[in-house]
């Protein structure tokens, strides 16, 4: 047997209702439920070896009385045992170590699938037969190489080689012989341009290339270190820190924050401005709590802002470069003196010149350097043609000499170049993971701001923590967590964010919730309100009853005048499959009703660019594309879509089958995410008879069905 952890249970919560719990939503057979030990908001259980990876998969973050329930096999998450500053970070890099060679393993077991023929595409981890277009240096040293099919008028097809996504690129003729490493720096629907750090040179006449993803070693190797020093820490404040954060003491706050804080953006609501306060008062960690829609970023940015004018340094990271480039550009926009840390393809082209590469190969000492470089080269070439001439003894010593010299002052310039660029901005802004001691050596900073905390792992967030002497962890919990690709990892509690640990332990003491939203018609709104966050957001008057009639052009008639509508398709044989030579599934006949949808959609005058389609499944993407891509209509997965919005989303659930499997959507968070991306239209397509099984889908059907925005697939008129 296997001991099963359950936390965040809710208040007076019998083992009764956990068993049930277990059954229900784990799909359990009761009989093979051991012994349950309850104490306070934990359980434990014992199981079967055999279903406690697939019970935490179903259970972890799923729902009991409208908490999230958090599900592990070991004691990793909640309050850590004893020997924690050591077993909690050996643990974590242990598990670090477990995704890495998953993530390997993956990525091999694509290749290896795929081949190099066009099934290669389908996995969306490789793109082939393209040709090189352009290629220039730029970037801070790095070659530029832009790629397309051979008719460059084809559109590439679907993939996730997103913006500062890492690659292989290699010449397919070669057998793997000719490849560079390099990044995603821009990607279009006929292109996709690359940064390498050397020209793609071959010896083959019209050769044609490979695009692979590949995995971030450079990153991975920075959260084993960066793991390694949290945890020997010893007398500083790191040490500090860590105790605070493995509950060893409890946060610190001022005893009277600034009530009289003056706002440097006058648009904030009290809730925001009682997280500003909330946040600036925290001697060790602070959580802002920012469900979708309620200005999470706007109060970031004023948070640091406020920190700023208080004289303090702020190192400002997130998981992923767009996020980071979110609040980078709105703090440009503030005025502020902020520096972007990182590889420069990564960063939105209109951020660039901001960067630290390109601020130092602009800087004018840099054409110093330059110019002692090109000399200590030119005299190394002297130098090495005196084979057969008769120079004066030592002739040649000392031209290698000066030469050498040359170079370790272009170093020197380059160095001293790059502390002043430093040293001259008040805000630092990075990924996580894009932490190098190559470049910030010693530097720390008064404090660490962490966008979307609840998207990355444990170890990723341990880079900034080590640099600064306060931390404030923005982000939401209740939508998607971390990406974890073993299921070993996840099972152990990788999946589980310092961000969510925090909150399960701590809650309200160490964290403020944002709750007046400025998106969603509140009919989109409530049901998640309802289900994520204690019924506790708001709609803003300006968006509580918008709708798409609203918008100019829009005529006014029931699909623009409802901002919520269900189609449900069970009975209609809308069955779901695989994907031939894939993994992902897909329902082509939903496919064609979300298509038909959105052409009723642009006929009421909805623009193309205010609708979007998202889904699950990476294969109803690709057919979904297929059918939008005529009408100018993007579709997505639900993952790929997380922080944006449009006026008008059509999810399509994809699952329909008679064992009522519904896959990965058991994860309630991605749910979640999906409902929330509407600012006036939501309109959900599924089968009911397949998804009600789940408790959460039978709940959201019965919400449809309370504002009468529940309708068959019958009643479409076709």
């Amino acid at each position: 047997m296997t001991l099963l952890f359950l936390d965040n249970l809710p208040p007076q919560i019998n083992k009764g209702a956990i068993l049930r719990f277990i059954i229900e939503i784990g799909g359990a057979n009761r009989d093979a439920i051991g012994r349950i030990e309850l104490a306070g908001r934990q359980a434990t259980v014992d199981v079967p070896d055999t279903l406690s990876g697939s019970l935490v998969k179903a259970l972890d973050g799923a729902q009991l009385n409208h908490r999230h329930i958090r599900a592990w096999t070991q004691a990793q998450a909640g309050r850590p045992s004893a020997r924690a500053d050591e077993d909690h970070f050996q643990r974590l890099a242990r598990l670090l170590d477990l995704e890495a060679e998953a993530e390997k393993a993956q990525l091999l077991a694509d290749m290896q699938r795929a081949g190099s023929d066009e099934t290669a595409e389908r996995t969306g981890q490789t793109l082939i037969q393209l040709v090189i277009i352009d290629e220039y240096g730029g970037l801070g040293g790095r070659i530029l190489v832009t790629l397309a099919k051979r008719s460059q008028n084809q559109p590439l097809p679907w993939h996730r080689l997103e913006v500062g996504t890492p690659i292989i690129l290699t010449e397919e003729s070669s057998g793997g012989d000719a490849a560079w490493r390099g990044v995603v720096s821009q990607r279009d629907r006929q292109t996709i341009q690359v940064a390498l750090n050397a020209w793609p040179e071959t010896e083959t006449s019209r050769p044609t290339f490979r695009l692979d993803v590949s995995t971030d070693e450079i990153a991975r190797q920075r959260q084993r270190d960066a793991l390694a020093r949290a945890r020997s820490a010893r007398s500083d404040r790191t040490a500090e820190l860590r105790r605070v954060l493995l509950f060893e003491q409890p946060p610190l706050f001022q005893k009277q924050p600034d009530a009289a804080l003056t706002p440097l953006d006058n648009d904030l609501n009290p809730p925001q401005l009682e997280a500003v306060r909330f946040a600036l008062a925290a001697d060790d960690v602070a959580i802002i709590h920012g469900p979708p829609g309620t200005g999470k970023t706007t109060t970031v940015v004023e948070v640091i802002r406020q920190a700023v004018q208080q004289g303090q340094t702020v190192l400002a990271c997130a998981p992923s470069n767009l996020a980071v480039d979110n609040v980078f550009e709105r703090l440009l926009a503030a005025g502020e003196s902020v520096l972007r840390l990182g590889h420069p393809a990564r960063v939105l082209p209109q951020l660039r010149e901001h960067t630290l590469d390109l601020l130092v190969d602009n800087h004018p000492d840099m054409k110093i350097a330059r110019n002692l470089v090109r000399e200590a080269h030119a005299l190394r070439e002297q130098a090495g043609k005196f084979r057969r001439a008769r120079p004066e003894p030592g002739a040649k010593r000392e031209m290698r000499q000066e030469a050498k010299q040359m170079l370790a002052d272009a170093r020197r310039i380059e160095a001293q170049t790059v502390e002043r660029i430093l040293d001259s901005a008040r805000i630092l802004c990075a990924t996580t993971t894009g932490l190098s001691s190559e470049v910030l050596g010693q530097r720390r900073f008064d404090l660490g701001v962490i966008d979307e905390a609840g998207q990355s792992t444990e170890p990723g967030v341990w880079l900034p923590i080590l640099r600064s002497d306060r931390i404030i962890l923005a982000g939401d919990h209740c939508q998607l967590p971390p990406t974890v690709v073993s299921p070993d990892a996840a099972a152990q509690g990788f999946g589980l964010s310092l961000m969510e640990r925090l909150m399960t332990e701590l809650g309200p003491t160490v964290s403020r919730q944002l709750t007046v939203q400025y998106r969603m018609n509140e009919a989109i709104m409530n049901f998640s309100s309802q289900e994520f966050y204690d019924d506790s957001l708001q709609a803003d008057p300006s968006v509580q009853g918008h709708l798409l009639s609203d918008l100019p052009g829009v005529t006014a008639e029931a699909l623009t005048d409802t901002p919520v509508e269900y189609i449900d398709t069970a009975g209609a044989s809308y069955d779901e499959e695989i994907e031939p030579d894939g993994q992902s599934r897909r329902n082509s006949q939903e496919a064609v009703l979300v298509s038909r949808k959105v052409e009723a959609l642009l006929a009421t005058g909805v623009l193309p660019g205010d609708i979007a389609v998202i889904t699950p499944y990476a294969a109803q993407v690709r057919l979904l594309r297929e059918l939008l891509e005529p009408l100018g209509v993007e579709a997505d997965t639900v993952d790929g879509f997380q922080g944006r919005e449009k006026e008008a989303v059509i999810i399509s659930l994809v699952r329909s089958n008679q064992t009522g499997d519904i896959g990965f959507l058991a994860d309630t968070r991605r749910m979640n995410v999906a409902l929330t991306r509407a600012r006036r239209k939501l309109l959900v397509i599924g089968d009911s008879a397949t998804i009600s099984v789940h408790p959460f889908y039978e709940r959201l059907i019965g919400y449809f069905e309370q504002i009468g925005a529940y309708r068959s697939v019958w009643e479409e008129a076709f």
